[in-house]
């Protein structure tokens, strides 16, 4: 099985999350200033260079206005596929 980090999923995975954090207004330093964390965080996260856990993933998405719930939901759909490239 081919790790996660060269996956189309994990791309997704990435890009749903960016998206995330844009619509809430936040830069990254400002949502890593948020999780009590360097303001390299939030950019060696979405570079796929930091992977989160779940609970940490968790706490992400409360300090961008969502939940884990809801976070799944889009990346499944984004998964999909009719979303595709192609």
């Amino acid at each position: 099985m081919t790790k996660a980090i060269y996956r189309r999923e994990h791309v997704i995975f990435l890009q749903v999350l960016k998206r995330m954090r844009v619509e809430s207004g936040m830069t990254q330093a400002q949502c890593s200033a948020a999780l009590g964390r360097p303001q390299s965080f939030m950019s060696d996260v979405e570079r796929g260079v930091r992977r989160l856990d779940t609970v940490q993933l968790r706490d992400l998405c409360h300090v961008l206005g969502g939940d884990l719930i809801s976070f799944t939901k889009t990346f499944e759909q984004a998964l999909s596929p009719d979303n595709a490239p192609g």
